[in-house]
């Protein structure tokens, strides 16, 4: 082949989602991708649906409604909201703007894997600060910066772990971080967090010209497959990345579901109400029966598994596949040892919580 790939392009580990099907025919509870169990908003499918006969139209490329909805969630400009085809956009447009070859992109050791891959898909290097006890340290943030760092990704709280640092660390790094960093604050679980010490960012994008926070309409909304992700950034960021989006990023669909959803309260907390339920539930069943359930925030669980092969997180997950339930490997995010579960309908996590007894069961006969 005569064409030539960009340096570091294929070097990039490629995001694998979460599986979605079996071999075999029967029901299964798919556990893998944090989506809600509720569904989109009745009232967010209804205006999906309206505009099935506008299909031939341009969408606005100013996402004008979604945007002046989004801003009084917040009590902010409305210019200061950029729309994208979910929040993975966001974080790659931000990429894309601040840094390049030769600079470096900080984020925390188990991140969202978008982070490096963002980052060596501009030629950028991805450096990766150690946690403690699967949480952000803020200091290990910090003394991995140098004079070539030009975003730090912070996910608040973070995917996979489910674990948050709250306002007074965010607020300690994005003070000791230099003004040339632009932090990332990647909220995208904020909704499912009610701690009183949680900050989602918003406070520092008001307060600091050089801090930018994500949203998705993907998790407790139920619009994943409509792609709609928003950020709030300072005015200079927000016409940078207008500059570079694409002028039509978000479909017309999309843009009138999301308002449709985010004017739909009650559905929004139903979704949090199911998950204030059944994710202690969950958790309490997992650490019973002798596995390890890390401190969650989320939607999702990070269990925890024996390196005994017996009980390793491989034979779990070929287990729950018998059962055909499907939940998330970790092995992408270092954490070899543990499996990613989602909050997902009851049936599905009492079935879950089964499944997990009986392979510790049946090891212990084995």
């Amino acid at each position: 082949m005569s064409l030539t790939v960009r340096p570091g392009i294929l070097d990039i580990a490629a995001y694998v989602p979460g599986e979605h099907a079996l071999p075999g025919e029967g029901p299964i509870y798919k556990m893998s991708s944090n989506e809600s169990p509720l569904g989109a908003s009745p009232a967010a499918i209804a205006a999906y649906r309206e505009l099935s006969g506008e299909l031939h139209r341009y969408p606005d490329g100013g996402a004008t409604a979604l945007r002046e909805a989004l801003a009084a969630t917040i009590d902010a400009d409305p210019t200061q909201i950029v729309c994208g085809a979910g929040s993975d956009e966001i974080l790659q447009l931000l990429t894309r703007a601040y840094a390049g070859p030769g600079d470096e992109v900080l984020y925390s050791q188990h991140g969202f894997l978008v982070y490096p891959i963002a980052a060596q898909s501009v030629g950028a290097k991805p450096v990766a600060a150690p946690e403690k006890n699967l949480k952000t340290d803020v200091d290990a943030l910090l003394a991995h910066v140098t004079p070539r760092t030009k975003i730090c990704f912070v996910a608040e709280p973070n995917n996979p772990t489910g674990s948050y640092i709250g306002a007074t660390e965010l607020k300690r790094l994005r003070d000791g971080l230099p003004d040339h960093v632009l932090l990332v604050v990647d909220a995208a679980y904020a909704e499912f967090v009610d701690k009183p010490d949680y900050s989602d960012g918003t406070a520092l994008v008001k307060s600091h010209d050089n801090v930018v926070m994500s949203r998705t309409f993907s998790k407790i909304h139920g619009l994943a497959a409509l792609r709609l992700g928003w950020a709030f950034c300072p005015p200079a960021v927000a016409d940078v990345l207008n500059r570079i989006r694409g002028p039509f990023n978000t479909p017309a669909p999309a843009l009138a579901a999301g308002v449709a959803a985010l004017a739909d309260s009650v559905h929004a907390a139903k979704a949090k109400a199911h998950n204030d339920h059944w994710l202690p539930w969950l958790s309490a069943r997992v650490n019973e029966i002798g596995l390890k359930a890390h401190p969650s925030v989320c939607n999702f669980l990070l269990v925890q598994f024996p390196k005994d092969p017996k009980l390793s997180a491989d034979a779990a997950n070929e287990f729950l596949k018998s059962r055909r339930i499907i939940v998330r490997k970790m092995g992408a995010y270092s954490l070899p040892d543990c499996l990613r579960i989602t909050i997902a309908e009851e049936p599905a996590v009492k079935a879950c919580a089964q499944a997990l007894a009986d392979f510790v069961n049946r090891a212990a006969t084995q």
